[in-house]
Parts: C-alpha cells; structure tokens; sequence
C-alpha cells in the first residue's frame, strides 16, 4: 500500500514539478518598464505574465511538440471516428471529473451546483453507462463546470501571474494547484488500487487529451494563423475564459431570495 501511494505521488509530481518550478527560474524574468514610463508600465503590469521569457520557450517547445506529435494524432483520431463517438467520448471523461466537481462546489458554498454534480455522476453512472450517455442533460440536470482555481478564486484567491507549464500549456499561480488536486478527485484514485485501474487511469488521460485537442483543431489553427502574436492571444483567451468560467457560477448559483423574509 506505501509502495501504491509513492508512486502515485511520483507520478503527480512528474506532472506538475515542471510548472511548480517556473518561478523558481528567475533568470528568465521580464525586465519591468521604469514607473516614469507609465503606457508601457501599465501595460507589463496588466500582462502579469513576469516570466515572459522562460513561458515564450515552453510554449515554442509545446508548440513544437503539437505541431509534430499531436496535433497529428488528433488529426488522425478525428479522421477515424465520427462526431457522435467524439461526443460520447467527451461525456465519458466528463462524468469521471463529476465527484471532483461536486466537491469543489460544496467548498464554494455552491449548493445547486453540488447537487447538479452529483445527480449527474447518479444518473449518467448508471443509466448512461458509466457516461457514456448523458441523460441527465435530458432530465433538466446540464453538465456544470469547476475545478480548484475556480474555489480558490472564489476564497479570495488571486489569478498571479501567468505561467505556460511544458505539456499543460497555459495556466497561472492559482490554476496550477488544479493539476495533483483534479488527479486525486478522480473516481480511480479514489477506489482501492489495482493493475487494472492504474492501466485504465493512464489510458483516460491519453484519450481525453486527443479527444480535446481534436475539439481545438480549427480554433487555434486560425489563432496562429491569424494572430500576430499568438503566444500573447493564447495568453488572453485562457484569462477571459478563467474569468467567464468564474463569472458563470457566481450567476447560476445566485441564492434565492427568501420570499418570507419582508412579510
């Protein structure tokens, strides 16, 4: 048993050491504009993103990495399988994040969320085949969605800078605690240890990772197409999503009014 946690402690930690590292890189530092400058110093402190330099080499690696290795892989996969086998896909490897999702929403103090995760991982459990179907989406229970950043940020929590991990990509000092929190929420790792099961976890992840990069081929071929500066348009869509994910579940989970409370 010892043995099982070392290793499943050495694995998270194979993952998440080289983004736990980055700030410990300081010579790969931006050089802030003086104050005196205010335009330019306004706009390195919007940008928050002090490791510039050391996140533009990871992110020329990881680009390379993609365009050789998997985006061709998700190519293939896309050209293999159809859009409904995608999607159930897709449902699957989200119905195994459910239990982390209701967890992190009960931190939130999210309680019509917590329940909506946790009816979901019921319903589309059993009736939809370990996920593969979502019924519950049909029953009026639609797929939710949190992670520990997003209860971090909601505790008061900030963003932090900007760091672009080897593998992962883009992420922060806040969402990085995502990666061993999202590891040891999931239903495998919580069940007793087995062969079996540590085959079947390291199969999920390489699923959901073409499965998700087959979902982003156009979008961000047209950003690297496009953009002038994808690594700084990266930059800025993976904070506008952070920011409308947390904007989502502070308005769908709004308590309601007590209508007793002024009679």
């Amino acid at each position: 048993m010892k043995m099982t946690v070392k290793r499943r402690l050495s694995r998270v930690f194979s993952l998440a050491a080289p983004g736990l590292l980055l700030p410990v890189l300081l010579a790969g530092c931006a050089t802030a504009p003086p104050r005196t400058d205010t335009l330019d110093y306004q706009a390195y402190q919007q940008q928050n993103d002090p490791l510039e330099p050391t996140n533009r080499v990871f992110y020329a690696v990881n680009d390379k990495i993609d365009t050789y290795a998997f985006k061709p892989l998700a190519q293939g996969y896309v050209d293999i399988t159809t859009q409904p086998i995608r999607t159930h896909v897709g449902d699957f490897i989200t119905n195994i994040g459910e239990p982390a999702r209701w967890a992190n929403f009960m931190l939130e103090g999210k309680p019509t969320d917590a329940g909506t995760a946790f009816v979901r991982f019921l319903l589309n459990s059993t009736i939809g085949i370990g996920g593969i179907f979502d019924p519950a989406a049909a029953l009026g229970y639609p797929e939710t969605d949190t992670d520990f950043g997003m209860t971090l940020a909601i505790w008061g929590v900030p963003a932090g800078p900007y760091l672009y991990l080897p593998v992962f990509g883009p992420s922060g000092a806040r969402d990085i605690w995502n990666l061993p929190v999202e590891y040891f929420a999931t239903p495998m790792e919580i069940a007793p240890a087995s062969g079996a099961l540590t085959d079947f976890g390291y199969a999920q992840t390489g699923l959901h990772l073409i499965n998700t990069r087959a979902a982003f081929i156009g979008p961000i071929d047209q950003v690297k197409a496009t953009a002038l500066d994808p690594y700084a348009t990266f930059r800025s869509l993976y904070r506008q999503s952070r920011d409308s994910e947390l904007q989502l579940i502070d308005e769908r989970d709004t308590p309601v009014p007590n209508p007793w409370a002024h009679r």
